[in-house]
């Protein structure tokens, strides 16, 4: 598997958890809920929506929170929410990169840059560190009775770049950010609904470190993803074997 394979299978198995489960909720609520705003509470012409929705039922959110979620993005007024991005190092070199959403900027970066710092890391500024990921399509997608040659051909038809089946069971599908809308489509038209779809940033490459300096970096991304602010957390340390073992 490749390490953001292996990261998707971490947070999905950390998302299990109940304490995990509630904050997970918090973000998809939120982004459900910023979706609304832009673009309306009509998933069919809203694509954004529409994978909230979808990453919502992946997550097993029941169906009246996610239809509260709607309603608030509905009403007038409210929280005005800012789509926000940081970027930084950790110790040895680990780059991290982070999307916010949030009603109170100031409170945003200084809680973001509190962190950097009481780990040993630095906050940079804003596309220094851009270079160092892609932005893809990754789609993690259960495989229940799916024939696996024939559903692979139709991933392929539709732009995907890389697929990985995982020893639990799923899926994980990358595709260029231009062809995220199309296989979103093609699952539709399958009838294949995904546990997650989302727009990620993918390292370029990734930096291997002993075990107890990897456990290190992962605390401080677990710190980062517990901030209500941060809906994602993406890094290039290189998730081992050995890591996926201890986790």
């Amino acid at each position: 598997m490749s390490g953001h394979s292996k990261w998707s299978t971490i947070k999905r198995k950390k998302g299990a958890l109940d304490a995990k489960r509630s904050k997970i909720f918090s973000k998809l609520i939120k982004e459900i809920t910023v979706a609304v705003k832009e673009g309306g509470p009509d998933p069919e012409g809203n694509p954004r929506l529409r994978m909230a929705i979808a990453n919502a039922k992946g997550q097993s959110m029941p169906k009246d929170n996610i239809e509260r979620a709607i309603n608030k993005g509905k009403e007038k007024g409210g929280a005005n929410f800012t789509e926000v991005t940081y970027e930084g190092y950790l110790p040895n070199g680990i780059a991290v990169y982070l999307e916010c959403t949030t009603d109170n900027l100031q409170r945003t970066v200084s809680n973001v840059r509190s962190v950097f710092n009481k780990y040993g890391g630095s906050l940079s500024t804003n596309g220094s560190l851009r270079f160092l990921f892609d932005r893809k399509g990754v789609f993690v997608i259960p495989k229940g009775d799916i024939n696996e040659e024939e559903f692979e051909m139709e991933l392929i038809d539709a732009g995907a770049e890389n697929i990985e089946l995982d020893d639990d069971g799923f899926f994980h599908v990358t595709t260029s950010m231009e062809d995220f809308g199309s296989m979103m489509k093609k699952l539709e038209d399958l009838g294949v609904e995904p546990e997650s779809a989302e727009l990620q940033r993918i390292p370029n490459d990734t930096k291997t470190l002993s075990l107890e300096d990897a456990q290190k970096i992962l605390k401080v991304i677990d710190i980062f993803e517990d901030d209500d602010d941060v809906q994602k957390v993406f890094h290039n340390l290189e998730i081992t074997d050995e890591m996926m073992e201890k986790m």
